[in-house]
Order: structure tokens, then C-alpha cells, then sequence
């Protein structure tokens, strides 16, 4: 079948109340912002000119139509985009700490991205796309993960590359042994894993990232890991079937025009999404990976220096500006 579309993506959308200053009576400001890391992921790619798609559910309620709305606004094709007249948007609350660091408080249960079932999804788009994209929030309960695991097996049996984002939110699970028996569920499926450093560390119980990566790999034939390490950088895990590993690291774009982190973790991934396509997941090298991870570091860096994500990814000239202050 023609692959009509580079990215499908499947998970959440939803509001982040971004912490935005106090008022003149000391009552703290939330701005509604709209996020959810699938959605940010492609909002990247778009800058980048691709095609792309989002399966989900939001509410039928003034926060849902906003997001729907803003999906449209920056080119990101709803067609597969449900809204559901019985329960609301899920609605994120993020704590922003001095350092950009975040807490997050979800108002989730239910909401309406976990109303997402198997027989909503349409086999004909998963068939038409090149690449599928998603993480666990939509594998926290029984109805989306069903619904995801049926999507990953059309998209697998299509040819689809398969790229998975972990994005641990512990609140949304009722366990960390449930977190972690889903987040290796997905390890099944994917092409790229994109994995951050603290994730890595309690998924592995390895505190060196070599480790932890090569302690998948026993059990996961997945060719490329990359792992965000934060104000360290990133490094990419790059191993083909039959063939020799290659480890790239590249240090990151620190910024003290830096606010928050919200959605650098996507940023980066689109980034890496992009080359994916560009090279495919068999066509990699040392000098393909260390420009990806270069690419990455810089749009990554950008996003923290502005509240919010989906609406205000960074523009590839900006990104191409900042990677020349390296060269």
C-alpha cells in the first residue's frame, strides 16, 4: 500500500496549566497550554515539512475544540482525532522549579484520552503511514492499551519503522511494576527507543547508560537507543542486525535563557524522527548520528527557552543558527 503519510502518532492530548506568576493577590496563574508529548513530537516534524497525523481522544468541551483547533493551526491532521461528549479533556497541572525542572499533577480519571478503543482505530491509516510513533500513556489502562497494542501490530504487519517514547509520568500508574511491564511491552515492537536517563536507570537498575542499554538489547533487538542525559548531553545507541555498535555522544546547547523543560524531550525526538526518515533506521553512521544528536541538543535547547511546546516548536533556522555557534 502508498504511504501517504510520514508520521502517525497515537497517545494523549491534553491541556498543560503551565504555573505562570501570581496574581496581585497572591493566588498562583496557570496559562492552558496546549501539550501531550505524541502531539509535541509531531508539531517537530512538521517544522521539518513532514506529513503528519494524530490518533487520540480529547473531550467535546471547551478545552478539547481548543485543542482540536490548535492541531489545525500548526498542521497536524485531526481526521483520526475523536472527541467525547461524556467525559472531559484531561487537564495536566505542572509545578515549574527554579532549575526548569517540573511536578506534575493529572486530572485523568477518567479523561478523555483513556476512552480511546480498539474498534476506533482505522486500520487504513496505521497501512498508510511510514512511520508510527507513540509512548504509555496510552497504555496506563485496559481500553487504550488495547486499543495501542491493535495499532502497533497493524503498523508492524504494514512495514511501518516503530518509534517509542517511554515519558514515565508515575501519578497515571497504579504501580511501577505496571509502568514497567508495559514500557517493556513496547521495547517489543519498536525500531528507536528514546529513553532518559533517570528512566533508563530504574528500568535497568544500571546507574552507566552503556549498560543499561546493552541490558535491553539481551532482550530487545531494537537498532537505535538514544538516551537524554539532561545538562550532560544525549548519546546514541546505534546497533543494525549483524553488525558492530556505534556509540555517539554530543554535549547540549545550555542556555540561562532557559524557563522550563516542558517538551525538550519531544523536541529531540522529532529531531531524531526526522533523520529516521531522511536515512531510514538501516542507513546510519557515526557522522549521520552525531549531525542527528547535534540537531536534536539545539531544538531541544530552544524549547526550554519558552513556555509551552506544541504551538511554539522551534524553527529550523534558529536551530541551524545555534548549531553554527558550535562549529
Amino acid at each position: 500500500m502508498e504511504k501517504k503519510i510520514d508520521v502517525i502518532a497515537l497517545g494523549e492530548l491534553l491541556i498543560d496549566m503551565t504555573n505562570n506568576g501570581v496574581s496581585g493577590q497572591g493566588n498562583s496563574i496557570f496559562e492552558a497550554n496546549p501539550g501531550g508529548a505524541p502531539c509535541n513530537v509531531l508539531a517537530m516534524l512538521k517544522r521539518f515539512g513532514h506529513s503528519v497525523g494524530f490518533i487520540g481522544k480529547v473531550g467535546d468541551d471547551m478545552f478539547g475544540r481548543k485543542l482540536k483547533a490548535t492541531l489545525e493551526e500548526v498542521g497536524i491532521k485531526t481526521d483520526n482525532l475523536m472527541m467525547d461528549k461524556k467525559v472531559h479533556t484531561t487537564l495536566a497541572f505542572v509545578e515549574t522549579f527554579p532549575d526548569g525542572d517540573r511536578d506534575f499533577s493529572f486530572y485523568r480519571n477518567p479523561g478523555a484520552d483513556m476512552m480511546l478503543s480498539k474498534d476506533e482505530i482505522d486500520v487504513e491509516t496505521i497501512k498508510s503511514t511510514k512511520l508510527f510513533h507513540f509512548g504509555t500513556l496510552s497504555m496506563t489502562h485496559e481500553m487504550p492499551r488495547e486499543a495501542t497494542l491493535f495499532a502497533l501490530e497493524e503498523a508492524k504487519k504494514a512495514g511501518a519503522i516503530i518509534t517509542f517514547d517511554p515519558n514515565l509520568r508515575e501519578p497515571l500508574w497504579d504501580s511501577l511494576d505496571a509502568a514497567k511491564e508495559q514500557i517493556l511491552k513496547g521495547m517489543e515492537y519498536c525500531d528507536y527507543l528514546k529513553i532518559s536517563d533517570n528512566e533508563i536507570q530504574w528500568l535497568t537498575g544500571e546507574d552507566d547508560f552503556t549498560a543499561g542499554v546493552h541490558k535491553i538489547r539481551e532482550q530487545f533487538n531494537i537498532p537505535l537507543i538514544t538516551v537524554s542525559m539532561g545538562k550532560e548531553g544525549s548519546r546514541a545507541y546505534y546497533k543494525p542486525e549483524g553488525k558492530e555498535e556505534i556509540i555517539v555522544e554530543v554535549l547540549p546547547f545550555l542556555s540561562d535563557e532557559t524557563i522550563e523543560t516542558t517538551g525538550a524531550g519531544d523536541t529531540f525526538c522529532g529531531c531524531v524522527i526526522h533523520y529516521l526518515l531522511e536515512y531510514g533506521i538501516d542507513n546510519l553512521d557515526e557522522a549521520k548520528l552525531s549531525k542527528m544528536l547535534t540537531t536534536a541538543n539545539a531544538a531541544a535547547s530552544l524549547i526550554t527557552r519558552v513556555k509551552g511546546a506544541l504551538r511554539v516548536m522551534p524553527q529550523l533556522d534558529a536551530v541551524d543558527a545555534l548549531v553554527k555557534t558550535r562549529a
